[in-house]
């Protein structure tokens, strides 16, 4: 078992949490009820934790190779993704413990019990008119619990908070009428729970997510998390470029408006806005003028009362990629596929709309290369704020595409699913034979138009002057591919580009079975005009 936490385990509990809260996700929309009904509780904190997950599989790694780090990568991403009343909760939840580690590169069990007090205050804080009896009160519990603990055992402080918190869960029927009557405990505080009882897996090493809180209570649904019948819209959005008094001001314009109001911030200047209200303007021409409102999401509760779902399956992969031989490619591996001709500009909206007609409740997006992950940002946000829940794992070459869609399991969880693709992403290197299209001034010297440029990593390594014949391909490739195994690698793939000389593929195949008899090779005619070869090394 873990005797601290680190950036590592801090990875791992964000991924077993988006398992279990995906698996708990259909039982914990049906049971909330306070103070009306509710379906999508659930949903809203399975969202806010996959966008903190991808957040923190996006950062660089000096922002997450520390425990302090990771947390704090953890709850940004949380806050910018966060959806519902509840979502906003585990975001401030998440910040606290990250202000709390944020020097500390393993937190041990002290350190995880005083963090867990931090993130009750700041999660109770987010709250305008804080209940007894909501996860607000399973998450004070569970702080509790820890710090009851003298033990310096992280598995017995983790045990003891997981505990309290359902000790605690189970009371609160006791506490809010409206869960008696209906014979359920609070939806929130359930996950609550689960997160807590993920990181109790965490550090028992297991390999299963625990399933936290088990119930066969009735699932009356409806469209709104909580608040009163008399507000008929939910209005979020991400502001910056304020103050702290500015956004207290923010505040108490919008609790003159509506109810179940958020204003809380990252502790770096971005700040989520919530409101139930009825005049959609107004919410909206508060944070005008309160500073920039931008990612704005307004959904009227009526419409989604009883709707049923749209989503026709569970999980895809859609990667925008260039080449038609590329593409083809990916959709012999079984992915969905926006082809983006040679002189055809990246178009978001075509993103977007392929996004959205898979009827897919979960999208893994693998961009095909750098210059397309800015297009499927952006697609992600738009398909997000529409409902969906999207993952962009950045790759800035097809071969890394190729890599992750290699692990993509649709029978694995969709979390270990994700962490697999982009742990296998970021572990291929990569590069690349380009013919210089203008003079330029590179790391390792001059250049001219015309002459061929080797590329590992993104970095020049070799340039050999122009103009460009067969030879001179293939000792480049060789070059190429001699400085990346000097890292180790046991596959080299090549994806030929329509300017690769024939025989260019064997000529390979027989340099790494005389220098490299143990890596395996495999080639594709990728048909890209702008690279005479792409290479990849897992």
């Amino acid at each position: 078992m873990l005797q601290a936490l680190d950036a590592a385990a801090i990875r791992r509990w964000a991924a077993v949490s988006v398992q279990t809260l995906d698996a708990q996700r259909e039982a914990i929309d049906g049971i909330n009820v306070f103070p009306v009904p509710d379906g999508d509780t659930g949903s809203n904190l399975l969202g806010t934790m996959r966008a903190a997950l991808e957040a923190l599989l996006r950062a660089p790694v000096d922002e997450r190779s520390e425990a302090g780090a990771a947390l704090t990568v953890l709850a940004k991403g949380a806050l910018a993704g966060a959806r519902g009343n509840s979502g906003v909760i585990v975001s401030q939840m998440l910040r606290g413990l990250a202000e709390s580690l944020r020097d500390v590169d393993q937190a041990g069990a002290h350190d995880l019990a005083k963090a867990l007090v931090r993130a009750a205050e700041l999660a109770a804080e987010a709250v305008a008119e804080p209940r007894a009896g909501t996860m607000l009160t399973v998450l004070t519990a569970s702080a509790a619990g820890a710090r009851r603990v003298r033990s310096g055992v992280l598995r017995e402080v983790t045990t003891a908070a997981a505990r309290a918190a359902s000790e605690a869960l189970a009371l609160t029927p006791q506490q809010l009428d409206v869960l008696a009557e209906a014979g359920v405990v609070d939806a929130g505080g359930r996950g609550v729970v689960v997160l807590l009882e993920s990181l109790v897996t965490v550090v028992n090493e297991r390999d299963e997510p625990v399933v936290p809180y088990s119930t066969s209570q009735p699932s009356p649904l409806a469209a709104r998390e909580a608040g009163s019948t008399e507000f008929g819209y939910e209005v979020m959005y991400l502001l910056d470029s304020t103050t702290d008094q500015k956004a207290t001001g923010l505040r108490e314009t919008l609790m003159t408006l509506g109810d179940c109001v958020s204003v809380v911030g990252d502790g770096d200047g971005l700040w989520t806005v919530h409101v139930h209200c009825n005049d959609v303007g107004a919410a909206i021409e508060a944070g005008v003028e309160t500073g920039r409102p931008h990612r704005i999401m307004v959904a009227r509760f009526a419409d989604a009362e009883g709707a049923p779902s749209r989503f026709g399956r569970a999980r895809v992969v859609v990667i925008p990629a260039r080449g038609a031989g590329i593409a083809a490619l990916f959709r012999t591996e079984g992915a969905l596929v926006l082809e983006i001709g040679p002189n055809d500009e990246p178009d978001v909206w075509d993103l977007l709309n392929l996004i959205t007609s898979t009827g897919a409740s979960h999208v893994t997006v693998l961009p095909g290369d750098e210059g397309l992950i800015g297009i499927a940002d952006e697609a992600a946000t738009r398909a997000v704020a529409g409902g969906q829940d999207v993952i962009v794992i950045p790759c800035a070459s097809p071969v890394q595409a190729l890599a992750a869609l290699a692990v993509h399991d649709p029978a694995r969880r969709a979390g270990d699913d994700v962490v697999s693709m982009a742990e296998a992403a970021a572990a291929t290197r990569r590069g690349e034979l380009v013919v210089a299209s203008e003079d330029a001034i590179t790391w390792i010297g001059p250049c001219k138009a015309g002459d061929l440029l080797g590329f590992a990593d993104g970095d020049v390594m070799r340039i050999e002057h122009g103009p460009v014949d067969a030879s001179m391909i293939v000792r480049g490739a060789f070059a190429v591919v001699d400085r990346m195994l000097a890292a180790g690698g046991e596959l080299v793939t090549a994806l030929l580009g329509t300017d690769a000389p024939d025989g260019l593929a064997d000529e390979l195949e027989k340099h790494l079975r005389k220098e490299f008899p143990a890596v395996e090779f495999v080639a594709y005619r990728g048909g890209q005009r702008d690279t005479v070869v792409m290479l990849g090394v897992e």
